[in-house]
Formats: structure tokens, sequence, C-alpha cells
């Protein structure tokens, strides 16, 4: 486990969450309102979505607000991040369920669409795959299953630039200087971070079609495909 990883289960950094995506990923709200319009494409009116990485609740709120029929099955290895989720929630809590773990302990389903939303960048290459493919099983035919972390170039020079643009803005968005620089190289040195084209190659590989390019910020990137 990282020291990134292991954060979200300290009680400060849980307590101040909430506050946090919206400084450190740019177009965040943007990002959300595109993936439930995505999902919704194909999800029915009263469809059950599966969300890895659920803890913190925002994206569940951003979907559950948006779309009053849909019921949701919330995963996250953060017993904290899942009690603040219901906090997050609050009177939207009751369509959700959670469970404490990882792709193996979600349910079976088979589920209407999937989101994994901030996530994947925290595990390696092999465990991508086997995450994408769980997903994959778990879907209905040509479900949608929406994704967005951190994917930059890998080239010598181009690299470093995109890191450096996402340090920018973090200042720009109002983090100290020292702490952007910090969240650079912890991005840089512990975090897991793919070319895009190598993002497409293993969601391609885990029997999904058509991965679709919906969302760029920075160092980050955001794909939809399709069971």
């Amino acid at each position: 486990m990282t020291d990134i990883q292991a954060a979200f289960s300290d009680p400060q950094f849980v307590a101040r969450y909430t506050e946090g995506p919206r400084r450190f990923v740019p177009g965040y709200d943007a990002m959300q309102s595109m993936a439930s319009i995505l999902l919704a494409e194909s999800v029915p009116s009263d469809g059950q979505v599966l969300v890895l990485g659920a803890g913190g609740g925002l994206e569940l709120k951003a979907f559950a607000q948006a779309h009053p029929g849909w019921r949701f099955d919330g995963v996250d290895p953060s017993g904290p991040m899942l009690a603040l989720a219901g906090q997050t929630l609050g009177e939207l809590a009751p369509r959700a369920r959670f469970h404490q773990g990882y792709i193996d302990d979600a349910p079976e389903g088979p589920f209407d669409g999937a989101t994994c939303l901030l996530t994947l960048h925290f595990v390696d290459v092999a465990e991508r795959r086997r995450i994408a493919s769980e997903v994959r099983r778990r879907l209905k035919p040509r479900a949608p299953f929406v994704v967005a972390h951190l994917s930059a170039p890998d080239g010598e020079k181009e690299r470093p630039l995109w890191l450096a643009r996402y340090s920018a803005f973090l200042a720009a968005s109002g983090v100290e200087p020292e702490q952007a620089a910090a969240a650079q190289d912890a991005v840089s040195n512990h975090l897991q971070i793919l070319a895009p084209a190598h993002d497409e190659v293993i969601l391609r590989e885990a029997g999904f079609s058509e991965p679709t390019l919906f969302y760029t910020g920075f160092a980050f990137r955001g794909w939809v495909a399709y069971a």
C-alpha cells in the first residue's frame, strides 16, 4: 500500500476529502456530469449501476441527483471512506448498497453500467487488466463502463511537461506551491500512470469495445467503453 492509499483510512484526511477533488482534478464537476450523461445513454431509468472507488460518495451523489430511479452498488477498500459516502448521500443513501473491498467483493450483477473514477492509477497494469475483466463480466451486453484517472503520454519530454502543467493547475486553484510540488512528486513517483494508448488497450483486452475518450484535464483522461 502506498502512502497515498493509506491516507484514505486516515480520519483527518477522510474528514477533508470532499474538499479535495475539485481543487486537485481539472474539470472535476464537468467530468462527473459527462460520466452521468454517458451512462444515461444506455442505463434505463430504473437501472442498477456499479461504482468502483465509491468512497467519499461524490459521484454517487451526482448520479443519484441526476437520475432519481437509479440504484447503486458502491465498492471501496476503505471503511471510513464508505462511511463518508453514506454521509455525503444523506437522504439519498437508501438507494445505495456499500461493499468494503475490491472488485472481487462486488455483487455479480449483471449491472446496467459501471464507473471507476480516479481509482485505477493506484494499481499496477496486471491488476487493471483484472479489474477491467471482472467489471466486464458483471455487465449486461452493451452496458457502458466509464473510467477516468491519471493518464499521460510517456515520452521523455511529454510526461514531465504534462505533470508540470498539472502542478501549475494546482497552484492556480489555490494550492500552496509547496503542496502543489509535493503532489506532482507523489503522482510522478508513487502512482501507476500509463500512456493513453495503453489505457485503451487494457479496455479492449478486457473485452470492451469502442473505448472513446470523452475527458482530458491535463494529466487526467477519461473513456467510455461498452461490454
